[in-house]
């Protein structure tokens, strides 16, 4: 998607006679017609997601996308965020840990059946986490569990987590999708023909258009599900965006990506406008493995051009300041956007001093999405103020992944984290910011070690102090949930403790 500026999203979004033109290159009409076909209104769903899932399997792609269709209305996990969240149970319906925080034991729950009628125990979740960290582990998460040493059935209905050294992260770990519990006859297809326990079963994916989901026939508590289809409909642009839910062919986007249209939209009586907190960091991503980024002045330098007033401007003032890796509202956040205040002047200083003084040019490769695209431009600009001539180059969701997320050819990008706890990327190896702080590494031992949690909040503290001073990359925002839907629609997260649309509350009124 070429670059978007706002100018030209008022005005795609402005020009509602140009409404059915878009929604036909959508193919909308047909969307909206085969769904009408599937069963009445209150008992089918049309949501909008602004990015295509790569794959349909979260253990074989870092791809929040995934995630958000997937989880957990496809696949479920031991335990469970909610939306506050907070950890409850999942596939398992209780547990119990050591003393010493090295062993869990797992009590799993009874009459679960997967979609494709093959009884739930506890070989397929022993199954499921020693693929987790087994040597030849392709999971993109791989690193939170490598402090698994084995897992073990205790009987059909109990497994045993033993740990090599105590890790207070696990039961979230274990809660996500990248440890989602599959059937070995499934797991090699699962990417493209996803099969769990979830409350929905997959029906059919439409390339470039569209996921479309069921209500499961062997789901444990079919009483509890209130709605028959679910139509995940992809939808790029922001304008369109806005033209699908003015058609009506949309019932709600929560994660809508047009920040300037929220005050019109909140006007119209149709729909809810929602706003909460997300746990995604917005980040100038800075290849630290490539020279001139591989130089502290350097990231110092573009530490200081960055004004976050003006890049939250972009975004109609939705979003927090941030200054290292953390959400602000995480009680362990410690607020760190002082410690390379915009200064101009010093930033070309410190370019002159790793000598550069005349600056150099530089790629910024940008992900579809619109905060990505926005905050680009303004980047951008900023970068120029002190001699960095960038030249932005926009990928769709797959060139992404694979050339910055996998390959690390570039040199800038900005994305959002939307993990929670996702510090602990700045100790893997190999990740895509080629970061290496023995020290870090070493501070996040001790965080992961830490059973205390006021003490481990502290140590939280510590280790985003590393990644600030480290100027590891340029801390933008905190990214805002907007959510809009249709005023009638009732169970849909405010906020987003973890990338995913849980679908098992919501109903229509």
């Amino acid at each position: 998607m070429d670059s978007l500026s706002r100018r030209h999203l008022f005005g795609a979004a402005g020009t509602l006679m140009g409404a059915l033109a878009t929604l036909s290159v959508l193919g909308a009409d047909a969307l909206i017609s085969e769904a009408r076909a599937q069963g009445p209104a209150k008992d089918r769903l049309v949501i909008g997601i602004s990015l295509e899932p790569p794959v349909l399997d979260p253990t074989k792609n870092a791809a929040a996308a995934i995630r958000e269709v997937t989880t957990p209305s496809i696949y479920e996990s031991l335990g469970r965020i909610d939306r506050n969240g907070a950890i409850g149970p999942g596939l398992a319906e209780s547990w119990s840990i050591s003393e010493d925080g090295k062993e869990y034991l797992f009590k799993l729950r009874p009459g679960v059946t997967f979609h494709n009628g093959e009884p739930f125990d506890a070989s397929m979740v022993k199954f499921s986490l020693d693929r987790l960290f087994a040597a030849d582990s392709t999971n993109p998460a791989k690193s939170l569990y490598t402090d698994i040493d084995k897992v073990e059935i205790v009987d059909p209905a109990t497994v045993k987590v033993t740990l090599k050294s105590p890790n207070s992260f696990l039961l979230y770990s274990l809660s996500l999708g990248d440890a989602a519990i599959m059937t070995p006859k499934t797991a090699p297809t699962n990417d493209k023909s996803p099969v769990g326990t979830g409350p929905f079963v997959f029906k059919e994916r439409k390339e470039g258009d569209s996921i479309t989901l069921e209500k499961s026939p062997t789901y444990r508590d079919p009483g509890s599900i209130k709605l028959n289809t679910v139509i995940f409909k992809i939808v790029k642009d922001p304008s369109a965006q806005v033209n699908a839910l003015l058609a009506g062919d949309i019932d709600a986007f929560p994660g809508f990506q047009a920040p300037e249209l929220v005050e019109r939209l909140k006007k119209d009586p149709r729909f809810a406008v929602v706003i909460g907190t997300t746990e995604g960091e917005v980040i100038l991503a800075t290849n630290n493995g490539k020279k001139p980024f591989n130089d502290l002045k350097v990231r110092q330098a573009i530490a200081h051009a960055i004004n976050r007033e003006e890049l939250i401007s972009a975004e109609s003032g939705y979003g927090v300041p941030i200054g290292s890796h953390f959400a602000p509202h995480n009680k362990a956040y410690v607020d760190l956007t002082k410690t390379y205040p915009f200064d101009i002047a010093k930033a070309k200083a410190l370019l002159a001093e790793a000598g550069y003084p005349n600056g150099f040019e530089a790629t910024l490769k940008l992900p579809p999405v619109g905060y990505a695209q926005r905050a680009g431009e303004v980047m951008a600009n900023q970068l120029g103020k002190i001699g960095i001539k960038i030249a932005i180059s926009s990928l769709q969701w797959p060139q992404w992944l694979s050339e910055v997320f996998k390959e690390r050819n570039y040199d800038l990008t900005i994305v959002a984290h939307t993990e929670a706890n996702d510090l602990d990327r700045y100790a893997r190896d190999g990740y895509y910011w080629g970061y290496d702080s023995p020290e870090f590494k070493a501070k996040w031992r001790e965080v992961l070690a830490a059973t205390d949690f006021t003490k481990r909040d502290e140590l939280l503290k510590e280790a985003q102090r590393i990644v600030s001073r480290d100027a590891v990359n340029g801390f933008l925002f905190q990214l805002a949930k907007i959510g809009v839907w249709k005023k009638d629609l009732v169970g849909l997260w405010e906020n987003s403790p973890t990338p995913q649309v849980d679908l098992t509350g919501v109903y229509w009124k």
